[in-house]
């Protein structure tokens, strides 16, 4: 994925959050995430990735 098509990606997701409103930002970020792994190439490539995000926020 090129930088574009990333920034296109963040965009649209920042304005379905937006429409979604607070209370179902959860929501929908789940079932965003559980259509990419669906997507994935396997549950090592996810794995990694959630420990990595979960690492990332728990050094904040």
């Amino acid at each position: 994925m090129n930088d574009a098509d990333l920034d296109r990606s963040y965009t649209a997701l920042c304005q379905a959050l937006g429409a979604v409103g607070p209370g179902r930002s959860e929501m929908l970020l789940a079932m965003v995430a559980l259509a990419l792994m669906a997507r994935s190439g396997g549950a090592d490539e996810i794995v990694t990735l959630v420990a990595r995000s979960r690492d990332r926020i728990l050094q904040e």
